[in-house]
């Protein structure tokens, strides 16, 4: 998915494309691939400075809600969110705070036997597993 294919999706389900949403839409796609609410304000405030913070949590909102991105719990900091279009599990260091990227497929067998045994859908995106990262064991 595209920024503009984002924008449309909004128009599509109703919504407006405003400057605010759209400078929010372009820092999501920029390179960085998981960003804080804080940080998407600031980026944003940067070229609208008017724009508050709970105008960007209501846009994320909504932009999950669209399927757009996800939002994810990487340990102890806040939420983190990314386009959808990138998911991705996550490993993180529970001292240095590294987080690493893992393939959904390394998950693979924990969904189905979640669900096969448990009946439970599993969101491998929404949180982090925590542990140590092999230079933190090295110490």
């Amino acid at each position: 998915m595209t920024a503009d294919e984002a924008l449309a999706l909004v128009r599509e389900h109703g919504g407006r494309v405003t400057a605010s949403r759209r400078l929010l839409i372009d820092a999501l796609f920029d390179g960085n691939d998981h960003h804080t609410a804080e940080d998407l304000a600031s980026a944003v405030q940067a070229g609208a400075p008017d724009v508050a913070l709970s105008t960007i949590y209501r846009n994320l909102d909504e932009l999950e809600r669209l399927g757009v991105i996800a939002h994810s719990h990487l340990g102890h900091g806040p939420a983190t969110y990314h386009l959808t279009t990138a998911a991705h599990c996550h490993f993180v260091c529970q001292e240095c705070g590294t987080a690493v990227m893992a393939p959904d497929e390394l998950f693979a067998t924990l969904v189905t036997q979640a669900s096969e045994q448990f009946g439970f859908d599993v969101d491998i995106h929404h949180f982090a597993i925590l542990g140590r990262c092999a230079a933190c064991r090295r110490d």
